[in-house]
């Protein structure tokens, strides 16, 4: 994963923190330990691929209030909750929410380092992911507003006279709305702007009824 990549750990327990990252260090992962989740949450967010290592049972903000907390932030870190007092509605939770896996203690070593080695290359997945629609979103603001209507309908399979119907606009003008949104886009075809807009994901346009 290279250097960019990191793990947290998250433990009230100062022996487990230690010992988790002793295995981390063993396996040649970069780690950061914290006592708490209010800790955790006042470092400023690593910009490169990471996974959380969290208990899920401790005072104050316990784990599964940390992911959400970590939702609401909309922070793209993977969790790996351990735990020696989980219970299956718990983790069933927990990974609804996200959750790279749910590891009752005690959990064999190669097992935990296996859920990280998961975890970092879900971060990574994930980034470029976010990266991607964030560049594709940068081109969407290229277009004017009567554009991205135009674009939105046009992507769904849409005719221009159709297009012009919905929009209460002459047929005429979405074709030449409709060349303005290929050109700045610099796509060739519709299967092309499709593409587009499902790695930006658009939202569909609200039709008339």
């Amino acid at each position: 994963m290279g250097a960019k990549s990191i793990v947290f750990v998250i433990d009230d327990d100062e022996a487990v923190r230690k010992s988790l990252k002793r295995l981390l260090s063993s396996a040649d992962y970069d780690s950061e330990a914290f006592k708490s989740a209010g800790d955790f949450l006042t470092r400023v967010p690593h910009s490169g691929p990471a996974c959380l290592l969290v208990d899920v049972q401790m005072p104050g903000l316990n784990g599964l209030a940390l992911q959400e907390a970590l939702i609401h932030r909309r922070r793209e870190e993977q969790l790996i909750f351990i735990t020696g007092h989980g219970d299956i509605p718990m983790c069933a939770k927990a990974m609804k929410a996200g959750a790279v896996d749910f590891l009752p203690k005690p959990f064999k070593p190669n097992e935990l380092l296996k859920c990280v080695e998961r975890a970092l290359v879900r971060s990574v997945k994930q980034r470029d992911h976010a990266t991607e629609k964030n560049n594709t979103r940068g081109m969407l603001d290229l277009l004017t507003p009567r554009e991205f209507e135009v674009m939105q309908l046009v992507s769904t399979g849409l005719l221009n006279k159709q297009v012009a119907g919905e929009l209460g606009i002459a047929e005429k003008t979405v074709k030449v709305h409709r060349g303005r949104v290929m050109e700045k886009l610099r796509v060739n075809s519709i299967a092309e702007l499709v593409r587009l807009v499902e790695k930006a994901e658009v939202p569909p346009l609200a039709r008339r009824s």
